[in-house]
């Protein structure tokens, strides 16, 4: 492996998780009043309502799913569905997923660069993320015709050993991607580029939607009216 390779897939990701976490945490200590999402909800609703849908939730499922393929270790599911069952239920309800992200997406950035008033209070930032995510999101789409050449599950397994192997510090990650394509390659570092950029951008409010969660298992408020 070159230098380069071994920097983008063996340095880059700790460089970018660092990043990501210590970011987040000192934005959050320091501007909190800056920790939001900016909503514009008042022009173009329905454009709003229509694109921030679909791109939520077929986002969130592509995150899960990467989450939980790439980092569960290949013996948890081999008794109960083959790598190559697996690469095609990823290829199926990943594409379409990702269909709903792309077009939720691509209504989100048509409306903040279209409408004036939106245009007006956009950030460098939002426009930033926007193309990264959608740039994100094409590139993904793009890889399912490629993995469809090889239904073994063959790259998708090397693809989810290096996650793993970068997660839990093991050696040796970077040369399991020699056989990956461009496309592979450009997918796994503009990932690690969107977690970099992460604490500097509107996507902090990812956080707070996970946070929100605790709602469920807090405990009962009590309100007493006066006198």
């Amino acid at each position: 492996m070159t230098y380069s390779q071994t920097f983008l897939f063996g340095i880059y990701p700790y460089i970018a998780l660092t990043i990501f976490l210590l970011g987040s945490l000192i934005r959050f200590d320091r501007e909190q009043y800056t920790w939001k999402s900016d909503s514009s909800q008042l022009l173009k609703r329905g454009q709003l309502r229509l694109g921030s849908n679909l791109f939520h939730i077929g986002v969130l499922f592509l995150f899960f799913g990467h989450f939980f393929g790439m980092l569960t270790p290949h013996y948890v599911y081999e008794p109960f569905m083959s790598s190559g069952a697996k690469q095609i239920l990823a290829m199926v309800s990943g594409g379409i997923a990702g269909v709903l992200a792309l077009i939720g997406i691509s209504i989100l950035l048509y409306r903040r660069l279209t409408e004036p008033r939106i245009r007006a209070t956009t950030k460098p930032g939002d426009i930033l993320i926007l193309l990264l995510l959608w740039l994100q999101l094409l590139l993904g789409l793009a890889t399912i015709p490629l993995s469809a050449q090889h239904l073994d599950g063959s790259m998708m397994i090397l693809l989810a050993e290096w996650a793993q192997r970068i997660v839990t510090f093991r050696g040796n990650a970077v040369e399991l991607l020699a056989g990956a394509g461009w496309v592979f390659k450009t997918h796994l570092f503009l990932g690690m580029t969107i977690f970099l950029v992460f604490p500097f951008t509107r996507l902090v409010h990812v956080w707070s939607g996970f946070a929100a969660t605790t709602y469920l298992v807090r405990a009962w408020q009590l309100v007493r009216p006066r006198g």
